[in-house]
């Protein structure tokens, strides 16, 4: 009776939780089967496979202007962007937990009050524009160097390493920076990782200061460009059936097939990266959110 009970509850807790996976899992395969299917077949419902396979689609995407210049500044943000936020995030949060940095708990707990208060979008801007970030690469990755809440993910692991660590390298004659650099770091990789998945993700989707501080055409990233692209659906997809018309193409995209692969083509880099990072990911979060 026990183990009918048991064989029970597995069944059950197993089909949950397959459900949930589905339920998670379905909307991104959706829109990739909806990606590749023949814009006008797909306009008829697309629910398991593809509707007449093809690329046209994309064929039309990274054909638009600008394209793939955007890609490279947004992959260039992404990076640097991410680099540098780990280094300075990381380098700040072991200076707090140094009792010789000056004033330390009232620096940590201006840095967190951030998290909670923000001046504005007026004066984000003028700051920016005073600064000379405007029209500058530097906009996307100098701003989000320091960013309080994996400060605080990041301090809180690295006051769980033991003492000894750090005591037995001073010892061998180890200042703060070799033993943040052979020490402290490399054994936060777990939640550097965690943090390396935010801040890539962060980078890759955001286009508000793009879209407010930059008008130069080789500055401009990839989300900025789509997004403009996903409100002109139409204008495209008039332009690129002319075009097709043209060549003898009989193939026509559509506003939604359009709408979708923008949407696939914005994701798919995410869902590349996140897979490699997911062990690290889960296991930082729990060690970085023991303690507060």
């Amino acid at each position: 009776m026990k183990n009918e009970s048991s064989l029970a509850f597995n069944v059950f807790n197993y089909g949950i939780q397959l459900a949930f996976t589905l339920m998670c899992v379905f909307p991104f395969y959706y829109i990739f089967i909806y990606s590749v299917s023949d814009p006008q077949q797909a306009l008829k419902g697309v629910l398991l496979l593809p509707k007449g396979f093809t690329l046209v689609n994309y064929t039309h995407i990274f054909r638009l202007d600008n394209m793939l210049n955007s890609f490279v500044v947004s992959v260039l943000r992404t990076v640097i962007g991410c680099a540098l936020t780990i280094a300075c995030s990381s380098w700040f949060a072991y200076a707090v937990t140094k009792n010789e940095l000056y004033f330390r708990k009232t620096i940590y707990r201006f840095l967190v009050v951030t998290m909670y208060f923000n001046a504005g979008l007026i004066p984000w801007y003028i700051t920016m524009k005073e600064l000379g970030l405007k029209n500058n690469f530097l906009l996307y990755v100098l701003p989000g160097a320091v960013v309080a809440y994996y400060v605080v993910l990041l301090k809180t692991f690295i006051e769980q390493l033991p003492p000894a660590l750090e005591e037995s390298a001073t010892i061998d004659g180890a200042g703060h920076a070799a033993i943040f650099a052979r020490v402290i770091f490399p054994l936060s990789m777990p939640i550097v990782a965690t943090i390396a998945v935010f801040a890539s993700v962060g980078q890759w989707n955001t286009w508000t200061d793009n879209y407010f501080l930059v008008s130069s055409d080789r500055l401009q990233t990839l989300q900025l460009i789509l997004y403009n692209y996903l409100t002109d659906a139409q204008q495209i997809v008039n332009s690129s059936n002319l075009q097709d018309l043209n060549r003898g193409l009989a193939t026509k995209i559509s506003p939604e097939s359009i709408r979708i692969t923008i949407t696939m083509v914005v994701t798919i880099p995410v869902m590349l990266v996140y897979p490699f990072l997911q062990r690290y990911f889960v296991k930082g979060i729990m060690l970085g959110a023991i303690k507060g």
